[in-house]
């Protein structure tokens, strides 16, 4: 009887801003578990999904997307936090957008050690390309500069070639002992999830400038036996954004509130009584104090 040896390995999702790595790892996973939107730097901290096939157990990493132009301390943060997990990766997936390639696709590439053999280039949103023929010679300029062990070509959002991407990652993974349990598949605190659910609502629901500007803290969290309530403060940083948020007669909020509590119940399998309020915290995304607070832990 052929004993199989159990693998386990960290796989760190790597890419440029709105490149779809957030919808990814949700697609990998079969489940959301980290939010995401149209919206450009929706992903802030790091976060562990977990996927246990069998004898193999993947931990994807999933990182804030890089960026260049912001200089405030909340994008310097995420911007550490989407070069830390590079070098403790088994496997990196290196995602970029179909037919796009520009300076910071190529930074962070140059940030990757050579002694890393499993760099695998996930082509993104090929749904989207209008002439198939142009991503051959695309892919090839790619590879004849950088060493890749692997290129796939997907569409995270359509769920194309998702299955054959994992099996990739399964043939690269090191052989070892699984480091959760087999039903766990994430490894986020429930207050973290619960806030990233909030502003998610919130972010499609504002305007142009004010998502860089808001997130969610959760004051409260009690679980009596029939219902959970969640209390939490949306916190921005003007004044002038609180009537945004809060809309006319408070429809954009109850919108917020409404939306949330959905998927909530929907992750918790109960009853859930959100109450929210919108507070203003000057300038807190370019504040150590006021980003710790928050919960962003500046080191």
């Amino acid at each position: 009887m052929t004993i199989k040896k159990k693998k386990t390995g960290f796989v760190s999702l790597i890419g440029r801003t709105n490149v779809g790595k957030s919808t990814l790892l949700n697609k990998l996973l079969g489940q959301k578990i980290s939010i995401t939107s149209r919206r450009p730097q929706t992903t802030r901290q790091k976060q562990l999904g977990i996927k246990t096939i069998k004898e193999n157990q993947i931990i994807f990493v999933d990182t804030p997307g890089y960026h260049t132009g912001h200089n405030r301390m909340l994008n310097k943060y995420m911007n550490r936090g989407s070069l830390s997990s590079i070098g403790g990766s088994d496997v990196i997936l290196f995602i970029i957008e179909a037919l796009k390639f520009n300076r910071t696709d190529r930074y962070l590439l140059e940030q990757v050690p050579k002694t890393i053999e499993s760099l695998v280039l996930v082509i993104n949103k090929v749904d989207k390309i209008l002439k198939k023929g142009d991503l051959l010679p695309f892919t090839k300029n790619l590879c004849d500069e950088f060493c890749f062990s692997d290129v796939i070509p997907i569409s995270a959002l359509k769920d194309s070639n998702t299955d054959e991407l994992e099996q990739i990652i399964i043939q690269k993974l090191p052989f070892g002992e699984h480091s959760y349990p087999e039903n766990q598949v994430a490894d986020s605190p429930l207050r973290f999830l619960i806030s990233e659910i909030i502003r998610e609502k919130c972010i499609t629901r504002v305007g142009e400038e004010i998502p860089y500007r808001l997130t969610a803290v959760i004051d409260d969290y009690k679980e009596d036996e029939n219902i959970i309530n969640i209390y939490s403060t949306i916190y921005i940083e003007k004044e002038s954004q609180k009537g945004i948020v809060i809309g006319k007669k408070g429809k954009k909020l109850k919108a917020i509130g409404t939306a949330a509590r959905k998927d909530m119940e929907s992750i918790l399998d109960k009853k859930v009584m959100l109450t929210l309020w919108v507070k203003v915290k000057k300038d807190w995304t370019d504040s150590k104090e006021a980003m710790g607070f928050m919960g962003y832990k500046i080191v």
